[in-house]
């Protein structure tokens, strides 16, 4: 009886790491390529390295929109199905 809280934090965490996942790759490869980018041509600006990473992100979050919905409403009914 107590394993049921555990399981459902551990499946929580498991479905915000796959949701998040995509974005966040997005973000650290588009940060790579910018960071150098900026190194080649010594331009030091941040907003030369947060535009594209918004914009990048921003784009992969209207991709996959449906899809991250969908997990979580797909968790949300199997935790309610399984509330007491």
């Amino acid at each position: 009886m107590t394993e049921a809280p555990v399981e459902l934090l551990r499946e929580a965490l498991m479905v915000a790491l796959v949701v998040s996942l995509p974005i966040l790759a997005v973000a650290v490869a588009v940060g790579l390529v910018t960071a150098i980018a900026q190194s080649a041509t010594q331009v030091q600006d941040q907003s030369v390295s947060a535009v594209p990473r918004l914009v990048a992100c921003a784009i992969v979050l209207l991709a996959l929109a449906g899809w991250m919905v969908s997990k979580l409403v797909s968790f949300a009914q199997a935790m309610f199905a399984g509330a007491p």
